[in-house]
Order: C-alpha cells, then sequence, then structure tokens
C-alpha cells in the first residue's frame, strides 16, 4: 500500500499515528450513539413502517452482528493485509454502508447497510488498539491505549447532541444526515492512512527488516545506530525467531496447553470484551432516550437532552484511567467498577419501581422516585467510563502472547460484538415487557464479575509484554513476585529476549522434575 511523507519523522508523526487512532475511535462512539435519536424520530418510524420493539431491536444490533463479522475477516486475512490495508479497507466498507443507510427507503435495505457499516467497525477495532500499541513506546502504551476508548465517549456525545439539534428540524433531514456524517470520520481516517507507517512488527514477521527498520528510524526520530532504536531492532528479531523454534502456531491447537498458555490466555482475552458488553452498557447508550421517555415518564424532548448529558459522564470517567491506570492497575478497577455498575443498576431499578404500583404510591412520589433514578443513569456511565470501558481493550492485547497477539485480539474484540448484538437485540424487548426488572439482571451480570476477576485474572500493571509471559509458565512465581512489589515505571524491556530463550530450554529440561518437587511440598505454580 502507498505511503507518503506527509507528517514528516519522530514526534510529528508519533502524534499522527496517535491521531489516526482516535479519530477512528471517534467514528466507533458516533456510531453507536447516532440512532440512539434516530429510533425515536418520527419519520424514521413512519419511513420503515413503525417497527415494533422486536424489529427496532434488529435494526439497531445487526450493526453489531456485521461487526462480529468483520472480526472474523480480520481473524481470516488481517495478518495476510497489515495493519495499515486493514484500516483502509474497514474505512471503505464504513462509507460503503453509511450511503446505503442514508437513502433507505425500506426494511430490508437498512438491516443490509447497517450489516456492511458493522463490518467495516468490526475491522477498525480488531486493528486500531493492537497498531497503536505496536508504534508507541511501551511506557505510554497504556495511557495511549486507553486514550482510545475516551474518544469512543467524544463520538457518542457528538453523534446525541447532532441527534437533539437535528430533531428539529423535523423530516427525513433530521435522520440521514446524521447517518451520513459518518462518512466525514472514515474519509478523514483514509486520508491520514496514507501518512502513517505499517507496524514494525508485522513488517519484522513478514520478512521486510529494511522496511521495518526505517519505520522504526523514523517514528523514533534516530539513525539505526542508535542505542534505541538497535535494541528494539535486536528484540524483535530474537522474539520472532524464539517463537518459530517449534513452528508456526496452529490455531487447531488452541486448547491443548503449551508453554505460555496461549489458550487460556485468548479465552481470558474473550472473557474481558464479554464482561465489556453484558454490565448493560448498551441499554444505557443505545436505549436511555427510550429508557427516560418509558420507563421514567419524560418527554421526547426532555429525554434527548437528558440522554445527552448522560452521555458525556462516559467522556469524564474514562479521564481516569486514561492517566492513571498505570497506578491502579487492571484487576481492582474492574472489581470495584463492576461492584459501583451493580448498585447504579439496582438503584434504578428500586427507584423506577414506584412508578408500577399506582395503587400503592401517590402521584407525586412516583413522579419524584422516578426523576430521582435518572441520578444513577449519570453514576452507571461514570463509573463504566473509569472502569469496564477502557481496561478491555488494554488488557486484551497485552495478555496475548505475541505468536497469537493478532488473531487472538480478533477473538476477544469479536466477543464485544457478538455480545453487544444479543444486548442491543433483545433490550427493547426487555424495556417494553420486564421494565423496571430490566435493569435487575444486568445488576445480577455485575455481580458475577467481581468473583470471576478476582479468581481468574492476574495482574499486568507494570509488567512488559514479555514478563507478563511468566505469569503464565512454570517458574510464574517469579512473575507473580514482580507485580507485587511497589509500582514502577514500564520498560521496554527488563529481560532480553536470549534471556527469556535460555530460561524456557532451562525449564523445559526441568519441569517433570520441578512439578513432582512442588507437588510434595504443596505449593501451587501459576498454571494450576
Amino acid at each position: 500500500m502507498l505511503k507518503y511523507d506527509i507528517f514528516g519523522r519522530g514526534f510529528k508523526l508519533q502524534v499522527a499515528i496517535t491521531i489516526t487512532c482516535q479519530i477512528a475511535f471517534i467514528f466507533f462512539g458516533y456510531d453507536q450513539g447516532v440512532f440512539s435519536g434516530i429510533v425515536t424520530n418520527e419519520n424514521w418510524k413512519h419511513t420503515f413502517g413503525n417497527p415494533n420493539s422486536a424489529l427496532e431491536g434488529i435494526i439497531v444490533s445487526i450493526y453489531n452482528l456485521g461487526a462480529f463479522s468483520g472480526c472474523i475477516l480480520t481473524f481470516l486475512f488481517g495478518e495476510k493485509f497489515g495493519r495499515r490495508l486493514c484500516m483502509w479497507i474497514a474505512m471503505g466498507w464504513i462509507i460503503a454502508g453509511a450511503i446505503l443507510q442514508c437513502t433507505s427507503y425500506s426494511v430490508p435495505q437498512i438491516l443490509v447497510a447497517r450489516y456492511i457499516t458493522g463490518i467495516g467497525t468490526g475491522i477498525e477495532t480488531s486493528t486500531v488498539p493492537m497498531y497503536q500499541s505496536e508504534l508507541c513506546d511501551a511506557d505510554k502504551r497504556g495511557r495511549l491505549v486507553s486514550s482510545e476508548p475516551l474518544f469512543v465517549g467524544v463520538g457518542i456525545v457528538i453523534a446525541y447532541f447532532f441527534d437533539y439539534g437535528m430533531s428539529f428540524i423535523g423530516g427525513p433531514v433530521a435522520w440521514r444526515v446524521p447517518i451520513a456524517c459518518q462518512t466525514f470520520f472514515a474519509f478523514v481516517v483514509i486520508f491520514m492512512v496514507f501518512g502513517i507507517p505499517e507496524s514494525p512488527r508485522w513488517l519484522y514477521y513478514h520478512g521486510r527488516q529494511e522496511e521495518a527498520l526505517q519505520v522504526l528510524c523514523d517514528v523514533w526520530d534516530a539513525p539505526p545506530e542508535n542505542e534505541k532504536v538497535h535494541k528494539m531492532h535486536t528484540e524483535i528479531l530474537e522474539t520472532i525467531a524464539l517463537e518459530r523454534k517449534n513452528g508456526e502456531y496452529k490455531w487447531s491447537q488452541l486448547f491443548k496447553r503449551d508453554e505460555v498458555q496461549t489458550g487460556r490466555r485468548v479465552l481470558l482475552a474473550y472473557g474481558m470484551q464479554f464482561m465489556n458488553q453484558m454490565g448493560g452498557i448498551n441499554l444505557v447508550v443505545y436505549f436511555v432516550p427510550t429508557a427516560l421517555e418509558n420507563n421514567v415518564g419524560l418527554s421526547p424532548n426532555l429525554s434527548l437532552v437528558i440522554g445527552g448529558c448522560v452521555q458525556t459522564m462516559f467522556f469524564f470517567g474514562s479521564l481516569i484511567p486514561t492517566f492513571f491506570l498505570d497506578k491502579m492497575g487492571r484487576r481492582r478497577p474492574m472489581m470495584w467498577g463492576s461492584l459501583g455498575l451493580a448498585i447504579s443498576m439496582m438503584l434504578i431499578a428500586v427507584l423506577l419501581s414506584f412508578n408500577y404500583m399506582p395503587e400503592k404510591y401517590s402521584e407525586s412520589a412516583r413522579k419524584a422516585t422516578s426523576s430521582a433514578s435518572v441520578a444513577f443513569f449519570f453514576t452507571y456511565m461514570f463509573i463504566f467510563g473509569a472502569s469496564a470501558n477502557c481496561i478491555p481493550w488494554v488488557y486484551v492485547p497485552e495478555i496475548l502472547p505475541l505468536h497469537a497477539r493478532g488473531k487472538g485480539t480478533a477473538v476477544g474484540i469479536s466477543a464485544n460484538w457478538l455480545w453487544n448484538f444479543v444486548v442491543v437485540m433483545i433490550t427493547p424487548t426487555m424495556i417494553a415487557n420486564l421494565k423496571w426488572k430490566t435493569y435487575l439482571v444486568f445488576m445480577c451480570t455485575n455481580l458475577a464479575f467481581i468473583p470471576l476477576v478476582f479468581f481468574c485474572y492476574p495482574e499486568t500493571k507494570n509488567l512488559t509484554l514479555e514478563e507478563i509471559d511468566f505469569l503464565f509458565i512454570k517458574e510464574g512465581k517469579k512473575g507473580l513476585a514482580q507485580f507485587k512489589e511497589r509500582s514502577r515505571p514500564v520498560q521496554e524491556s527488563l529481560r532480553p529476549a536470549q534471556e527469556i530463550a535460555e530460561d524456557v530450554e532451562k525449564h523445559a529440561d526441568h519441569d517433570s522434575n520441578d512439578a513432582d518437587h512442588l507437588e510434595t511440598k504443596g505449593e501451587k505454580t501459576v498454571d494450576d
């Protein structure tokens, strides 16, 4: 794929890479939020035959099924095409889908259009976080990858208030123009991609060493002899050689235990994105105006205004991990966040329940409790932004070993879209039939995540990617000791690749003796 020298070298190029990734995620957020204001538009309803709650759920959620399909395509072809071409292809799908959406006049057409747009989003979200992590300093990786979900919040807020402003115009323009504006972000990303480099790790892996070394020199504005560039060049080559020592990894062996427990780590990545969706976030993102109108009893106009304000809390909450994730760690924010989300859902349910018992409570009491429930939509979005929003996007690529990071990330992100699809499809029916009890369902799922994280997910803060491998091997106690230490800055590598290779060889020779010795002492290894 062609590359033009648009952004120069060094810091300017690093900024361009980061901005490209962030704009891609602004689109992601915009597309997530734009339909929340559209599904209440009278002209939209009339155009598509006043769909009932079940059909409305299918129209909204088929986008997520398309994104799941995009993850599958990335799994199959992403490693062959490379990171830049995947981003470019994703934008092509998105533009085609947006054009079909904004020109739709029938349910079949908008279903196909949203599915096509979703394919592009699935490819984008499977590629962009990995690309960013492969082209930044190790001590900035957590903050930069966390900033991408932060910009999802920016996109959601833009979409909500754009929908609100367009609602005063009325007619088909009120919903066709917001959908068409998705293409703006896609065209910006297409332009930016022509000026940013391919991932050096992908280039090295495919034998294009001279190009990869030049990318390292361009991004860090240094000659090949520079200590930092030379170190990265050497470590990447040694890591690839180590991985290929026993041949290429076969995904048919996913559930067979290997030295670094690849299968378990892919499942951990999948589970982290499962938690991202099954806490009920899309009940709030897609359907908060509908919920405020139907469950709380607010007017359509006020529901849109408050819904937009609720989305701003997503952005403000995401600021916390964007600046402090490496100090907070991964496990504790996820557990405390799940508890906070469960409490918010419980209080929303309790306060809304008064509204459905007119024989027991006066109208003023029912109105007061329904209004009070709005506050906990705000707390839910803030807590989600500070915990389950950013952490899964950081955790998925870092928990995976290098040989499985590309396809493993696609598998992990596919969980986001598959369960996003399920939640969005069932939510309108749940709101219409279960009413306030809908929120109790998601209260239970959030409570279930606390022991899941506590017992299954290791802490990874301030560990290099090489050190994370040592959490999963026989000598894992050394790795465990590292993350129990006081917080320290992330370093590019505390253990050279050659030293790791020597340790792996040593462990392979003594695994059986060590296991017997540990069993007699009643000790446990990390992989127990």
